[in-house]
């Protein structure tokens, strides 16, 4: 039975992708390391736990601790490290941008290190398709070979990250992949991310808060072909590859928002257009 080693794992995706595995009947034993932010949720996987007892255990960890991930790492005699620990709300990325290169690139750093160390058959960093900017509503859609430009601090913290693991595959061999994804939307979510945000301020009748003149366009993939995407990379990914992961489904923010209230059955006037984020990006449109 092969060890997977999933950090970050009572987060939306991470939390998906475990109950993904199980789910799926594949033949995994899975290690969880999760620091238990304001975004883990423990109860998120309380089925998992009590289902599988032989087959999951969970740690509470921060990536960033070299010596206590190695240890786990070690321990469980771990073949695959899944990476989908991240702070990963841009607004609060522009607030505090040290805590998203704390985690998100020394903890890389961390993970990478210990996979090196202990020769794991693949690391697999899950990156977003904000490490590649903002396209004009004309351009063609984002390819893996697209240049990286990021706007925000999350994303520069990102797009730092998947050229740390880079460079662990040319300098020394480590078998690697790194995956893009759109937009994610699905259970779980942590409600400061614009869906669940907008549903929830519906539902009690409070204002739903749109940037500039909601013209943003973004991309979105339902978290469980995201995770659907991870596996077949897992099992089948080219070492070395990187593979973005769309979901063919591009709409403004602003049509988006009217949509759920359309399905709520709540009127328009609940929405409020506020200050734009600053370095809003434009559109996000990824070529699969």
């Amino acid at each position: 039975m092969k060890v997977c080693l999933v950090t970050g794992g009572m987060g939306f995706i991470g939390s998906n992708f475990i109950r993904y595995l199980f789910d799926s009947n594949l033949d995994f034993k899975v290690i969880n390391i999760d620091k238990l932010t304001y975004a883990g949720n423990p109860e998120n996987l309380k089925a998992i736990e009590e289902k599988h007892p032989n087959q999951y255990k969970f740690y509470k960890m921060d990536i960033c601790d070299f010596k206590a991930v190695d240890e786990i790492i070690l321990k469980n005699d771990v073949d695959y490290i899944i990476n989908f620990a991240a702070e990963s709300h841009v607004d609060r990325s522009i607030i505090n941008p040290s805590l998203f290169c704390d985690t998100n690139i020394m903890g890389t750093l961390s993970l990478l290190n210990s996979a090196k160390k202990n020769n794991v058959c693949k690391y697999i960093q899950i990156s977003t398709d904000e490490v590649y900017g903002s396209l004009n509503f004309d351009d063609a859609s984002f390819t893996e070979n697209h240049q990286l430009a990021p706007n925000s601090p999350y994303s520069a913290s990102k797009a730092s990250a998947d050229l740390l693991v880079r460079s662990y595959y040319k300098s020394f061999n480590l078998p690697v992949n790194i995956t893009r994804c759109s937009n994610n939307y699905g259970p779980y979510q942590f409600p400061e991310k614009l869906i669940p945000l907008m549903i929830n301020n519906a539902l009690m009748n409070k204002s739903l808060p749109v940037y500039g003149k909601g013209l943003n366009v973004r991309d979105w993939l339902h978290v469980s072909d995201h995770c659907k995407a991870i596996v077949k990379v897992l099992l089948e990914g080219k070492i070395g590859e990187i593979y973005n992961i769309g979901g063919d489904s591009e709409i403004p923010n602003i049509e988006l928002v009217e949509k759920l209230l359309k399905i709520l059955d709540k009127p328009k006037s609940l929405i409020t257009f506020v200050k734009d984020r600053p370095g809003h990006d434009l559109r996000y449109s990824m070529n699969r």
